[in-house]
């Protein structure tokens, strides 16, 4: 799907315009002018159309004229984890991430794409990060119990129509 953005001149007697990329957001930048005649230099960068999840990463990272054409970069060259990691990151754990020399792989943060806590700790258990669990005492395991115990540490919520849980590191 392609993306689309949108620049609103903050000159109120300008005219915005579409853009689908770095080279036409270039070409039409550079004729935009106002009732005037003056150029206008800054817009307000706005997500209009594009993939969920693009979606959310715009709002994470506060889509702006300094880091759209950046951000054309990025919905191209990063996956769905890595734009995850930024959503979460940015806009759940209070993380500073800069589009130009931040990447995704330093960021902190466990995510599980499960729909409950009670599903994490079925699996945490699978695992084994509790130990060996004999079979015979695997049925007496309170899941909701570990549940509420991980529910401390791990938030459950949605990104892009996935359910995911989170731990910020």
């Amino acid at each position: 799907m392609t993306t689309v953005l949108y620049a609103q001149p903050y000159d109120i007697s300008a005219s915005g315009f579409y853009f689908r990329d770095a080279d036409e957001y270039a070409v039409k930048a550079a004729k935009a002018r106002n009732d005037f005649g003056q150029p206008v230099e800054e817009f307000e960068i706005q997500f209009i159309d594009g993939e969920d999840i693009d979606a959310a990463l715009a709002r994470a990272v506060d889509l702006s004229q300094a880091n759209a054409l950046r951000f054309f970069e990025i919905v191209e060259e990063w996956d769905e984890w890595q734009k995850r990691q930024v959503i979460l990151a940015v806009g759940e754990c209070g993380y500073d991430f800069d589009l130009h020399a931040d990447t995704p792989d330093n960021l902190d943060v466990d995510i599980y794409e499960m729909n409950s806590l009670r599903e994490l700790a079925e699996h945490f258990v699978d695992e084994g990060l509790f130990g060996e669990i004999p079979e015979h005492l695997a049925g007496y395991l309170d899941y909701d119990a570990i549940a509420r115990d991980l529910g401390m540490d791990y938030v459950e919520t949605e990104v892009a129509g996935t359910r995911l849980i989170y731990r910020c590191g």
